[in-house]
């Protein structure tokens, strides 16, 4: 089975309020068997617009993991402090082989 990989490009407008949720989030991911492989490092274009600041990129066992990820009722309740605190998209992809 493939796994699953979980990609945020956000653009923070008020990261003290931002702070909260990016607290919480890494225990609600290994929760659900994902790690971190970029976790808001510098971003630069080489084609195209980067028009974000921050990108995320988790890996879990599988893309049904992802979505219990995003699921989870624990998750849910937090997801306020990201979409009130930043703009971007939130998306999941399935990972080659298996």
């Amino acid at each position: 089975m493939p796994k699953g990989y979980l990609v945020a490009t956000l653009d923070l407008h008020n990261p003290e309020a931002y702070a909260p949720y990016r607290d919480k989030v890494p225990a609600l991911i290994e929760k659900h068997g994902g790690r971190y492989l970029v976790r808001g490092g510098a971003v630069e274009a080489l084609e195209g617009q980067a028009d974000f600041s921050r990108v995320v990129v988790v890996e879990f066992p599988s893309v049904d993991a992802v979505k219990a990820f995003y699921n989870d009722p624990d998750y849910q309740h937090i997801v306020p402090l990201r979409t009130d605190n930043a703009t971007g998209t939130l998306i999941v992809a399935e990972g080659v082989g298996g």
